[in-house]
This record gives C-alpha cells, structure tokens and sequence, in this order.
C-alpha cells in the first residue's frame, strides 16, 4: 500500500512504504547548503521553517510520514554546529548535528511519522535548534485528517474538606484541540450560596488530554448541606456536567448551634413544668374547697 507524503501544505506525492520512505528522507536529505545573500555580520544564527513561514504545517492522515524543512542560517564569520530535537511529536531529521558554514544557510529535512492510531484533529509539537548556548525552537502544527469531534467531560468533582475548594476534572473526548468554559453553582438547604456564570478557562486541552484544576471558594457556608453543580463547555461540544454534596460545619457554627438547641430544650422543659404545675393546681383547688364546704355542714 502506498501513502501520501506533504511537503509542506498543499504538496503531495506517490511514495513506497513508510520505512522506505523515511530511509530515503534520511540517506538523500543531507543537509542542502546554500551561500546567504547579503546576512550583516555579526547577526546571531537563526533557525526556522523554510520559505519563512512562522511555524511548520503539516497536514495527513494516520499511518502517513509528513514532510518539511528546517533551515538554519549562521551569518557569522566561522562554522556552527547546530543539534536538532524534536518534542511532542515523533520528529525524525535528516542530521540530528549539522555544522553550518559561515555565511551559509543548511536546510535540513525532517519527517514526522503519524502512527496509525493518532485520533484526527489538531497536534502540536516543537522542533528544536541548539549552538553556541543558545537554543531556538519552532512550533510544529500537525492536523491529521478524519471525522472533527468535540467533546468534553467534568469529572471528579469534590470539595476540599480543609479549604472549600472545589477539585475537577476536564477531558477532551474528541478529536480536536478544546478551549474550555466554566459555570459554577451551588444550593443549600436555604437556596442559592454560590452562582458563577460561565467564564473561558486559562487553557486549552489537545484530543486525549485531561488536567486536574482547582475552583477556589473563600467563603463556603458555615453550617449547611450544599449540591455543587459544575458546567463545562468548549465551542461545537455539547455542555459536560457533574454534581457533588458537601456538608459545611465548622467549630463556631456548631457551638451556635447546640447553644441554641440547648436554650430551646430548656424553654420546653420549663414550659412543660409550667403547664404540669399550674394544671395541678387548678385541679386540686375545687376538690379542697368542695372538701371544706362539705366539713362545714
């Protein structure tokens, strides 16, 4: 069977099989140097996708070996040598090492081998440059084609015994990079005790990743029975939600409370001695004044 390879976007073509043709990058691939026009002396190195794009762009399905090329410019005055390293993504070079003439350009491929089970979507990566005690590195976007889903759970959900806090967890289900929302709510036993609308999260969450997050809540109930309630969404997913129960009692709030229960227990007790002495008497006022008319006659 044989798979397409890109070369950047929009570029494809006929190869033999993924080892066939990653040998062939590597062996043909040595790094191409040509003269730099017109670089000021002095400038420091610089490493970068070729054609100057901003970052590297690869697109393909699974099982596939995308291709591009990293170009390395050294205007100084002697050779450089430069080691490459890919992270976040299978990067295999043409050189790991390449020393670069002075005043010389060496662009190096790379192919990025998409194994058979990576979902679809959106993949990032960083391809890194390293000389003289300085390191660049350049961002690796890799889309694999297939069905886009978002999709996004909340799960864990607790509240912190010691603080409050609420802890949770967000997991991108789907196939294509999430950036999460938030709403937050709360009811006790007396009605609402916290209500946060929906607000954008401070991150993003690439298919199959899921991060643990804390809510901070500085000022949760005292003494009550409270039903936590987290809603989480991300554009074109459906909203995620999970609840938990948590019962709030802290030291002053259960003194307050059995000092109230005590001061109620004890206004019954008098209350019912009351009742039982004052029906005493009332009952046994009429039977002694009958006793003492009936003595008189």
């Amino acid at each position: 069977m044989r798979t397409a390879v890109r070369s950047g976007p929009g570029r494809a073509s006929r190869v033999p099989p993924a080892r066939r043709r990653l040998a062939g990058t590597l062996v043909a691939a040595t790094a191409l140097v040509g003269v730099v026009a017109a670089a000021p002396p002095g400038d420091a190195w610089t490493a970068a996708p070729a054609a100057g794009r901003p970052y590297a762009y690869l697109e393909g399905p699974a099982g596939s070996v995308l291709q591009d090329t990293l170009s390395v410019t050294n205007p100084g005055a002697r050779p450089l040598t430069v080691r490459l390293a890919g992270k976040g993504a299978p990067v295999a070079f043409a050189a790991r090492t390449v020393t670069v003439p002075a005043r010389t350009r060496a662009d190096v491929p790379f192919a990025v081998t998409v194994t058979a089970d990576t979902p679809p979507g959106d993949h990032r990566g960083t391809v890194r440059a390293t000389a003289a005690g300085r390191e660049l590195s350049v961002e690796l976007l890799l889309r694999v084609s297939g069905p886009r889903l978002a999709a996004l759970t909340v799960e864990d959900v607790r509240v912190d015994d010691a603080t409050g806090a609420l802890r949770y967890t967000l997991v991108n289900r789907g196939t294509t990079v999430l950036a999460p929302t938030l709403a937050v709510h709360a009811e006790g036993l007396l009605g609402t005790v916290l209500d946060r609308p929906e607000r954008a999260l401070p991150l993003t969450l690439r298919p199959g990743e899921r991060i643990t997050r804390t809510e901070p809540w500085p000022d949760p109930p005292s003494l009550d029975s409270v039903t936590v309630r987290l809603t989480a969404g991300a554009p074109g997913a459906a909203p995620a939600t999970a609840r938990t129960e948590a019962a709030f009692a802290d030291g002053p709030a259960l003194a307050g409370a059995a000092g109230l229960l005590l001061v109620a227990a004890g206004g019954g007790a008098y209350g019912i001695r009351y009742r039982f002495r004052y029906g005493k008497r009332r009952r046994g006022g009429p039977r002694t004044q009958r006793a003492s008319t009936g003595a008189t006659t």
